[in-house]
């Protein structure tokens, strides 16, 4: 009884998401139909560090690891569909990422645009993503436990699907 009740909401999660035919299997959604339009996409992602790193950061005998990482994840969102099985090649008209140094560790954000079918959070979210393993491999020599953290989606817009910003966080009590 449970293994029916497992496979029934399987079945209706795949019957919701794009990505599956109707026989389950994975496939590249059809956005030939599609008008174009702007689409813009906002990712972050938090590498934590200890403070002894933070110290270090300006003296990394690897070079800054603040500007390879930037354009790391620049050129990283330009190769999203070699990396993503199901993600259309767009042409991007802007990618931007930025790092900011902050108490414990390091706040990588990017934003990357399009005029195209189909939108752009995939390319900012793997911006972000590389650009936070990239100051990991930049800082790993002195510290192994640097974790990158929190890669998500904060905003989007453009595109059927309207507009979406990630509700602020809010505390617990």
């Amino acid at each position: 009884m449970k293994r029916t009740a497992e496979k029934l909401e399987t079945d209706a999660m795949k019957n919701k998401l794009s990505h599956y035919d109707s026989r389950g299997r994975a496939r590249m959604v059809d956005v030939s139909e599609k008008s174009p339009t702007k689409r813009t996409a906002v990712a972050t992602a938090m590498v934590r560090m200890s403070p002894k790193v933070l110290a270090a950061l300006p003296e990394n005998p690897k070079g800054d690891p603040f500007e390879v990482a930037r354009v790391a994840g620049i050129m990283a969102a330009k190769r999203t569909s070699e990396l993503v099985p199901m993600c259309h090649p767009i042409p991007l008209s802007h990618v931007d990422v930025g790092l900011e140094l902050c108490e414990n560790g390091v706040r990588i954000r990017a934003v990357a645009s399009t005029t195209a079918v189909t939108g752009v959070e995939m390319e900012a979210m793997t911006a972000a993503s590389i650009a936070a393993l990239t100051v990991y491999d930049m800082c790993k020599a002195l510290d192994k436990g640097i974790e990158i953290r929190e890669v998500v989606l904060e905003s989007k817009s453009g595109g059927k699907s309207g507009a979406y910003r990630r509700p602020a966080k809010t505390l617990p009590g």
